[in-house]
């Protein structure tokens, strides 16, 4: 075989993440899964495969265009594809496994989704997705547990300034009978009004005209969604307007009964209001529906979810009422680099100390050395090329690692360690039996 070199490149879509990225990443996700734990929600992990059957049908034709098929051997009659999101794969997994699970259930799932998207900014083929969803709970609370989550992984992550959206798929279904949308163009409705934040009122109502939605009735529409008022009086004023119609008058409810669960759970009003013009795009949404977005200064959505109790019901002879949310994960990450939130130990190394090696015949003794802190729980790299100590300092240096052990033969016969602090360049002796106790205290 001709030895033909291979160039190194990813396909388009894809990313590689080197270590101080993955840091980064790895205490985003580690909050996160804290603040799940925090709010009793457990693990779960799915295949990156599921069957055709179970993909398609749930997210609507825009959305399912960008399902990846996957080519696989001839002897295996399943048509595949690469999973969408991870909520229609916990419909599966509930509906497969009931059984063995506990009502209500409360899970979450960090892992990666495939889409068949135009590689661009901000937009790629393979994402992690976070989510966190109750199943078997039809009341608002939790709705409200939901969202509690959400601004408590938010705030303690830092992010100043964030408003969750809320709105309700029932109520916007009361809308468009108010205002005399035909049942058939409602998805034509929610399609347009959900690119309300990009296209603006103007242009939300041209393109319901353009489909087929009379002006009149557009324009009854576009008044009732763009009524601004504060926090329940938007509800109050609605309930004037269109209260008699029956889904209105459930979305209504339902959003009053959330507002009080998240007043008792202590999530403050600052962060959250409700917005008519929200929609959420997907097609399987039932009720309240969230998103959050950066307001100051305004970096678009970062979170988004909602109520969904059909779905399960694909899977299995009743449904359940499920709710649950999404963190966009891969963009919080790149806000928490723009908004200079990590801390500033995250994104350098995972070691603390380095134990260098002076010559060959030291070796054994900064095994030891290295051996024994470990062993105290302090991540320790063994230097293991055979350099002047200059170079080793210089190799801890450039990897940011803070603290530098040696022990030379000068230190061997005196029974010390030196222990240099490299942020400031201070460095102590100490007595070799207080080694680890010293270094532990000295790290930090």
């Amino acid at each position: 075989m001709a030895n033909v070199k291979i160039q190194p490149r990813l396909p388009k879509g894809f990313r590689d993440f080197l270590p101080a990225d993955m840091l980064k990443r790895e205490y985003v996700f580690d909050t996160v899964r804290e603040v799940f734990h925090l709010y009793g929600f457990e693990p779960i992990q799915t295949p990156v495969l599921e069957l055709n059957e179970t993909l398609m049908g749930k997210y609507g034709e825009e959305a399912e265009n960008l399902i990846f098929g996957a080519k696989h051997g001839r002897s295996d009659k399943d048509e595949l594809s690469m999973r969408y999101d991870l909520t229609v794969p916990l419909a599966r997994v509930f509906a497969q496994y009931e059984s063995e699970l506990t009502l209500p259930f409360k899970r979450y799932h960090i892992a990666p989704v495939f889409r068949g998207e135009r590689p661009q900014k901000g937009r790629y083929r393979e994402f992690y997705q976070c989510d966190a969803d109750i199943v078997g709970i039809g009341d608002m609370i939790a709705d409200a547990e939901i969202l509690s989550v959400i601004v408590t992984a938010l705030r303690r992550l830092g992010f100043p300034q964030f408003t969750v959206k809320i709105n309700n798929r029932k109520l916007l279904t009361g809308m468009g009978i108010y205002s005399g949308v035909p049942d058939s163009q409602l998805p034509d409705l929610y399609r347009s009004v959900d690119k309300f934040d990009k296209i603006g009122a103007e242009g939300v109502q041209k393109e319901l005209v353009e489909r087929g939605i009379d002006s009149e009735v557009v324009a009854r529409m576009i008044g009732l969604i763009t009524s601004r008022q504060q926090g329940l009086d938007n509800l109050d004023l609605l309930d004037d307007t269109m209260g008699e119609i029956p889904a209105a008058a459930e979305g209504l409810r339902e959003l009053r009964e959330l507002s009080g669960y998240l007043d008792d759970a202590g999530v403050s009003s600052e962060f959250y209001e409700f917005d008519f013009t929200m929609v959420r795009g997907l097609g399987y949404y039932t009720g309240p529906i969230f998103e959050t977005v950066i307001t100051e200064p305004n970096l678009g959505s970062i979170t988004g979810g909602g109520r969904y109790d059909d779905l399960i019901g694909l899977f299995r002879r009743e449904s359940l009422p499920t709710t649950g949310t999404s963190l966009g994960i891969e963009r919080i990450i790149d806000l928490m680099d723009e908004l200079k939130l990590y801390p500033a130990e995250i994104g350098g190394t995972v070691v603390q100390v380095l134990v260098t090696v002076f010559n060959p015949e030291s070796r054994t003794e900064s095994t030891k050395l290295a051996t024994e802190l470990r062993t105290a729980g302090i991540n320790t790299e063994l230097y293991m090329q055979s350099k002047k100590l200059g170079d080793q300092m210089k190799y801890a240096d450039k990897k940011g690692i803070p603290l530098v052990a040696v022990m030379g033969p000068d230190e061997a016969a005196a029974g010390v360690v030196k222990l240099k602090r490299l942020k400031d360049g201070e460095e102590i002796s100490v007595e070799r039996a207080l080694f680890v106790e010293k270094a532990k205290a000295f790290v930090g």
